[in-house]
């Protein structure tokens, strides 16, 4: 399931922005064909433009109304939709690998009380105080602590500093029951207001959010700004 809103506040008409000629939707959706078939793609939207653009292109779309965040439409979409796991590729990560939504689907399968969210470690060319770069904390047992716009962990000393940060990839993996508590809580709660990182709900439900190492390499176009880039690593990945 694909969440795809076309009044973005930050970026209005996101999805159906053409990266080397593809509106970017249509990129996450072929990517999400090939990890699980075309017919259990499902766009999740309140635009009939992005609707009529997937439907021609042969995958499902799903009206909602307004929500608070994707995964509120999500949640939204669930109810229409008979599956035991839904899959949360987010429509601006059009650089997210097929394997790695093979790879979040089987942690659900095995893990079925959890949330499962995608991460990677930031790489050189990316800088971890960005706010548009959500850094994820996790225990050793690979269990999200907390999830930040702030660059994290902290430390004290400088020879204690992190020689590497962890970034949130969306992928996510819910059931049906876990998105329907999400969106009942009808608001955004303290922490998840202040980030603006809709996970970190789920840490007021008392979920345990698993998380799951996928490939290096992931841009989201977050901005703008990011076009350039995410267009000149779709062509470095021979994916034109």
């Amino acid at each position: 399931m694909i969440p795809a809103r076309y009044g973005s506040s930050r970026y209005p008409g996101k999805p159906l922005v053409p990266l080397l000629g593809k509106p970017m939707v249509l990129w996450v959706a072929e990517l999400s064909a090939k990890a699980l078939g075309a017919d259990n793609v499902y766009v999740a939207t309140e635009d009939e433009r992005i609707a009529s653009q997937v439907e021609d292109a042969g995958f499902n779309a799903v009206m909602t109304g307004d929500n608070l965040t994707g995964t509120d439409r999500l949640a939204e979409a669930a109810v229409k939709i008979d599956a035991d796991i839904f899959i949360n590729v987010q429509g601006d990560e059009p650089l997210a690998f097929p394997e790695d939504i093979i790879k979040v689907r089987d942690a659900k399968m095995s893990h079925m009380d959890d949330i499962i969210n995608g991460y990677a470690w930031i790489s050189g060319d990316e800088d971890p105080h960005s706010v548009n770069i959500p850094k994820v904390i996790s225990n050793e047992r690979d269990e999200m602590v907390y999830m930040s716009r702030v660059a994290l962990p902290g430390y004290k000393d400088q020879e204690n500093a992190p020689a590497r940060y962890k970034k949130q990839v969306c992928i996510y993996a819910f059931t049906r029951e876990e998105l329907a508590a999400f969106r009942e809580f009808g608001r955004k709660s303290t922490l998840e207001h202040s980030e603006d990182i809709e996970i970190l709900r789920f840490l007021e439900l008392g979920k345990t959010i698993r998380m799951v190492e996928t490939q290096p390499g992931s841009l989201a176009v977050d901005v703008p700004e990011d076009v350039v880039k995410v267009e000149a690593a779709l062509a470095a990945a021979g994916r034109a």
